[in-house]
């Protein structure tokens, strides 16, 4: 699976248009009010998630990230990154539901339909859904990933 970092795909969110990431101070994780929600308020929920991750404090990273993906859903990393922990979790129906929710508003981030194929195939053995995305990751990154090209064969072989 791929974590992503905003560093990772700043470049592809400014082509799909996202707004550039700033640099502020993550608040306490507590109650916001949607309709007086920014776009800043939901940024510093995603980086509060990833940091309470990397401390390995899940609960407070998963309350973060759904903070931000309410404020903002349309903001892939966040979406990308809960769908992960969810993973984890083995709540694997909720990732994949948010990773298709993430699709609808950015259907051209590669990592999306990647974790979206990874959990589809290993986990509810959805194999149409698993390789349509892997399709699509492989002609959104445009990488020449052989392990990829290999799943993907393998799944034509099985499905037909």
């Amino acid at each position: 699976m791929m974590m992503l970092d905003r560093d990772i795909i700043r470049r592809a969110c400014l082509v799909a248009g996202f707004v550039t990431f700033t640099g502020c101070s993550a608040p306490a994780v507590q109650e916001r009010d949607p309709v007086s929600a920014s776009p800043e308020m939901a940024l510093d929920f995603a980086r509060q998630g990833k940091q309470a991750y990397e401390q390995g404090r899940k609960r407070a990273a998963e309350q973060a990230w759904r903070h931000a993906v309410e404020l903002n859903p349309e903001d892939p990393v966040a979406i990308n990154n809960l769908a992960l922990l969810l993973q984890e979790e083995k709540r694997f129906a909720e990732a994949v539901t948010l990773l298709e929710r993430g699709l609808d508003y950015s259907p051209d981030v590669a990592q999306l339909h990647y974790n979206l194929a990874v959990i589809a195939e290993l986990y509810l053995l959805d194999l149409e859904k698993a390789l349509t995305h892997y399709q699509r990751y492989r002609e959104i990154s445009g990488a020449e990933d052989k392990t990829v090209a290999g799943w993907i064969a393998d799944l034509q072989r099985r499905l037909d």
